[in-house]
């Protein structure tokens, strides 16, 4: 096993060396382009602002659809630090990173892109995040209030670059530690919104989150029974992971999150070494099988970010340790009432790639069970629906009311990197109402699609 990792990180390293030594010159042909990039300041006074990459719909969701009613979609990235621009090139935007045969980067065409009849919005992240500028350290969000508020800012004034984007519906979506981005930038939305004319709200329409950390105390007390049932650890690694757990659930409880935030990734170095796993993101194999280092290569191109309108001295990086380091203790607190209270309000997606072991459908379903909504219990009895696409089992649906919720077959943790297709069929008839996710009493209007 270790020679066979040792020949890919060989492989890589050769790889790495080719893609230096070649020629530079831009590979964002024009239609690669994305229709607007640059830049949505957040605060005037100190310059720091978000930086956005947008892609209009290749085509309209149904021919009597107008561009100002169709859909806008919101992708947001994890970390927390994690760059938008790695979900853009390397899982659901509409060109995928790749090498070419020569063994330099090319860019594919992504058929499982998320902008086929919807516009998609990718932003980079707390500011400091990826291309996203941070004034000082100081000014980057150590917690969701401040990253909702950022993250409201940047969208209003997005919303403010096209006259056509006002009524156009909206949809955030996010995976992993995004799960704590969507939920509050909705939060935050719902409650803001009745305190703004109409004409500066956000017309938010739903939320959609993928493998995401969303009550940390409750999640984390899950990976020793799963990872046993699965076979993975013995019954002493179970019992051993078992404390290491009540470690950081307790440290949760008492509120010190630093602690408990450092006692989760405990629970996580445990269970990757007893395992033998490259990383918790896929249990089918002990190797990373992700080439989405290729997208730190192409953004380090003086070109490519002269086309995106960033300016060519930025260092890009995939994940920001500055950032995370000042979310560090924001990463255990739960924002499970948020999403009670959005649940309510507007409609919402949990998804999870089957084959997870961080963020995984165990640990989703775990924290779902202890919401507080009225119509808990309706969602807990519904059926769960075997979902196909092209005819093949793609997974499973389980709807009620508002909630959503969808186990992709054959994923890990980013869905669109194993299942792109899957994945895009998912999101598209989750927004437009159909097939499983159809409201049972009312009438689909996208059935022409």
């Amino acid at each position: 096993m270790e020679s066979k990792k040792t020949i890919n990180l060989l492989l890589f390293l050769t790889f790495l060396f080719h893609i230096h030594t070649l020629s530079s010159a831009s590979i964002l042909s024009k239609e690669a382009h994305p229709t607007k990039s640059g830049y949505l300041p957040v605060n005037a006074t100190t310059g720091s602002a978000i930086f956005y990459a947008f892609y209009e719909a290749q085509q309209h969701p149904t021919n009597n659809t107008s561009l100002s009613q169709t859909p806008l979609v919101i992708s947001l990235n994890g970390g927390p630090g994690c760059s938008s621009m790695t979900t853009n090139f390397y899982e659901l935007g509409p060109w995928r990173v790749a090498p070419s045969l020569n063994q330099n980067l090319e860019l594919q065409p992504n058929p499982g892109s998320w902008n086929r009849i919807f516009g998609l919005l990718f932003l980079d992240n707390p500011i400091g995040t990826g291309f996203s500028i941070a004034s000082t350290p100081e000014e980057i969000p150590t917690d969701q209030e401040a990253v909702a508020r950022h993250l409201f800012i940047a969208i209003r004034k997005f919303i403010a670059l096209d006259p056509s984007f006002k009524s156009r519906p909206i949809y955030i979506t996010g995976k992993s530690y995004a799960g704590k981005y969507v939920s509050s930038i909705g939060y935050y939305i719902l409650k803001r919104n009745p305190l703004l004319p109409l004409s500066q709200r956000v017309n938010l329409h739903g939320l959609a989150i993928g493998n995401g950390l969303v009550d940390p105390e409750t999640q984390v007390g899950t990976h020793a029974l799963q990872s046993y049932n699965l076979g993975l650890i013995n019954e002493k690694q179970k019992t051993q992971l078992e404390k290491l757990q009540s470690e950081a659930i307790q440290l949760t409880k008492a509120g010190n999150w630093s602690d408990a935030t450092d006692a989760r990734d405990n629970v996580l170095s445990f269970l990757q070494k007893a395992t033998g796993l490259a990383n918790l993101f896929d249990f089918r194999t002990d190797l990373d099988p992700s080439e989405s280092y290729l997208v730190v290569e192409l953004l380090k191109s003086p070109e490519v970010k002269r086309e995106l309108g960033v300016d060519e001295s930025m260092v890009y990086e995939m994940c920001s340790d500055v950032v995370r380091a000042a979310l560090h203790s924001d990463k255990m607190k739960s924002v499970r009432y948020k999403v009670e209270y959005l649940v309510k309000n507007t409609k919402l997606l949990l998804f999870e790639g089957q084959c997870d072991l961080q963020d995984s459908v165990v640990s989703v379903e775990s924290w779902i069970k202890k919401m507080k909504w009225e119509v808990l219990q309706k969602f807990l009895d519904a059926e769960r629906d075997v979902w196909n696409v092209n005819g093949v089992v793609a997974g499973y649906v389980q709807k009620s009311d508002n909630l959503s919720h969808v186990v992709v077959n054959g994923a890990g943790h980013s869905v669109s990197v194993y299942q792109p297709v899957n994945a895009q069929a998912m999101i598209e008839d989750w927004i437009l109402d159909r097939g499983l996710f159809a409201n049972k009493d009312t009438q689909n209007l996208f059935m022409d699609l």
